[in-house]
């Protein structure tokens, strides 16, 4: 059961240089695939409300198509992630085309809102040592996560189930600004919070997290 929410730590072994845990005893909230017009500004708001800071692993087209709402994520102090241009299956890509959805991600950023990026995150969780080398030959650092909750089946008992038997000091948690969760996010958010005040645990910022 475990295995469902919890990557196996023979991959953890395998893949040493990605990060899947945080480096100091504080959990990690992450983001991936926006920003959306149906629920970052919901997220956002909770986090300001909250006093958190969090890791969105955007996509370089929704970034295109929705400028003020990244720009927002920069404003308000959160960090940015690469999760490719186009949000395609990498493994089935050959290397230039791996190489191109991360660098154009970077280009659009570091071009139109004067940002560096500096991690990386592929799409679907799904990458091998040819993925690893290209980020690593770009000075990036790839970071995965140590919870995966499924918030996007809108479940909140698979929700709280997760969090109060898997949540660890050190979690990187990864969650969906995205359409598909946009009627529980916040929901999902208030599980989380109110679980680690309970268990003691705190939520750090990205920096301190994956230095």
């Amino acid at each position: 059961m475990q295995l469902f929410y919890n990557p196996p730590s023979l991959v953890y072994k395998i893949f040493s240089n990605v990060l899947w845990k945080t480096n100091c005893d504080k959990m990690l909230l992450t983001f991936d695939d926006g920003p959306s017009t149906q629920t970052t500004e919901l997220i956002l708001k909770f986090l300001s409300n909250e006093k958190i800071k969090a890791l969105f692993f955007c996509v370089g087209k929704n970034a295109e198509y929705a400028k003020d709402l990244f720009r927002n994520l920069i404003s308000e102090g959160h960090t940015i992630g690469n999760h490719s241009f186009n949000h395609k299956n990498l493994i089935w890509s050959r290397k230039a085309q791996v190489r191109r959805e991360i660098e154009s991600f970077n280009d659009l950023i570091k071009n139109e809102f004067n940002y560096k990026v500096n991690y990386f995150r592929p799409p679907y969780g799904r990458f091998d040592f040819r993925t690893q080398k290209i980020v690593s030959d770009l000075n990036m650092k790839m970071v995965l996560w140590s919870l995966f909750l499924y918030d996007y089946k809108n479940d909140s008992n698979l929700i709280k189930l997760a969090v109060n038997k898997y949540l660890k000091r050190n979690s990187i948690i990864v969650l969906h600004d995205n359409q598909l969760t946009k009627n529980n996010i916040i929901d999902t958010l208030k599980i989380i919070c109110d679980a680690s005040a309970k268990k003691g645990f705190e939520i750090g910022e990205p920096a301190e997290c994956l230095r």
